[in-house]
């Protein structure tokens, strides 16, 4: 006969750190949406565009990495691009498929939506570097990530 499964009840320490993270969570997506909106965008627009300002993406990945249909990407990327915050150009490895990408000034506004998120700044600005790169390297692991394997930038 099985033994049935118990689950682990978390600790009250864990149970205020999952509160603590979903306080930052929060904090973060409020900013973020007066940010974007600070830009005249809805937070998908300001989302897809800091996406594009790291490396042009195809559609069907957008929609993988915003998690919505590829036809939503399609109607943000339109109305990213009749502002000139973004440019189709052809993939270079397979012409037949479509690349979105940040203009310079849609990177410059993907530049001002991050600068522009105060709650993590200034709260981060009380730490020292050591706190930060400790703080880092935690949420690293945290998310599955190797920190040994990352450079000093997280790239």
């Amino acid at each position: 006969m099985a033994t049935p499964h118990r689950t682990h009840r978390p600790d009250e320490l864990t149970l205020e750190v999952v509160d603590l993270i979903g306080a930052v969570v929060g904090r973060y997506h409020e900013e973020y949406e007066e940010a974007a909106a600070e830009h005249a965008l809805t937070g998908a627009q300001a989302k897809l565009l800091s996406l594009l300002s790291l490396e042009p993406l195809p559609m069907r990945k957008l929609a993988q990495k915003l998690r919505c249909e590829p036809s939503n990407v399609t109607g943000i990327v339109d109305r990213l691009e009749s502002r000139g915050l973004v440019e189709r150009r052809p993939d270079p490895a397979d012409r037949r498929v479509k690349l979105a990408a940040a203009t310079q000034e849609g990177r410059q506004v993907a530049r001002g939506l991050r600068e522009s998120l105060r709650f993590a700044r200034e709260p981060l600005a009380g730490l020292s570097d050591d706190e930060r790169l400790v703080l880092r390297d935690l949420l690293r692991r945290m998310l599955g990530a190797d920190p040994a394997q990352q450079g000093p930038s997280g790239s």
